[in-house]
């Protein structure tokens, strides 16, 4: 009797069934992109709304393409499987956040990591300990829960906290490893080392300005006076608006 192999409807099956498997899988990471994104957002516009001042300056996502995850695997040598890749790859979803101040980027991670249903799974400070290369950010893996149709599931998504000058160094970083295929002639990583260095200056003295005019402006509990009228500009703001002129070119 002849053996017969699996059909063509057989594997049309299959095949089905591996898409809607992947495309799951998939769209698993994208809510959990849109799970912390909404949370963030909410702490943005609250701070925006009640608060005197906002740390969040802009939020921005990723979500890893088939091809890069698949790139991945095959440099790292991972197993195929969807729990290999689920297991072993926890930056398919990625959220960036940029924040004014060093201190914004602490403070951003530990209001939203509190969250109840957050779960912190790792954390690299490359503020406190920056890259040999210079590169400075605050790194975090969590899990927040993502509900289906058929119930729960723990999705890791990366979020990168970093001030805007950390921004502008990592993003010219990026074009130039890009540009030269990351064989970056040793003259611009010595010249990328030392702008890092020069940008973490301008952060710590840009803090230290910040601290200043708050400090000034404790000292104004009320911009209005006993009667109704406004007060007098506080010595913050004359600050402010003297560091402000001074930077305008005419």
């Amino acid at each position: 009797m002849p053996m017969t192999g699996p059909t063509s409807s057989d594997n049309l099956e299959e095949l089905k069934r591996l898409k809607d498997e992947f495309t799951r899988f998939m769209m698993l990471y994208k809510f959990g992109i849109d799970e912390i994104t909404t949370k963030l957002n909410i702490l943005k516009e609250e701070f925006t709304q009640i608060h005197d001042y906002n740390p969040i300056e802009h939020i921005s996502s990723r979500l890893k393409s088939p091809e890069s995850i698949i790139g991945k695997i095959e440099r790292k040598q991972y197993g195929q499987d969807i729990d290999d890749i689920r297991e072993h790859i926890t930056d398919i979803a990625g959220i960036r956040v940029t924040c004014s101040f060093i201190s914004d980027t602490y403070k951003v991670f530990e209001l939203l990591t509190s969250q109840q249903d957050i779960t912190v799974v790792k954390v690299k400070d490359y503020i406190a300990n920056p890259k040999p290369n210079g590169y400075q950010s605050l790194h975090v893996i969590v899990e927040v829960p993502v509900f289906m149709s058929d119930g729960v599931v723990q999705v890791p998504v990366e979020i990168q906290f970093r001030t805007i000058a950390m921004d502008f160094w990592a993003s010219l970083e990026h074009k130039i490893y890009y540009k030269y295929d990351k064989a970056v002639p040793d003259s611009l990583l010595a010249e990328l080392k030392h702008a890092a260095e020069a940008a973490s200056r301008l952060d710590a003295k840009m803090e230290h300005l910040h601290g200043e005019v708050l400090a000034l402006d404790r000292a104004t509990t009320s911009r209005t006076t006993a009667d109704g009228h406004p007060k007098p500009p506080s010595l913050a703001d004359r600050v402010m608006t003297e560091l402000i002129d001074g930077l305008d070119p005419r």
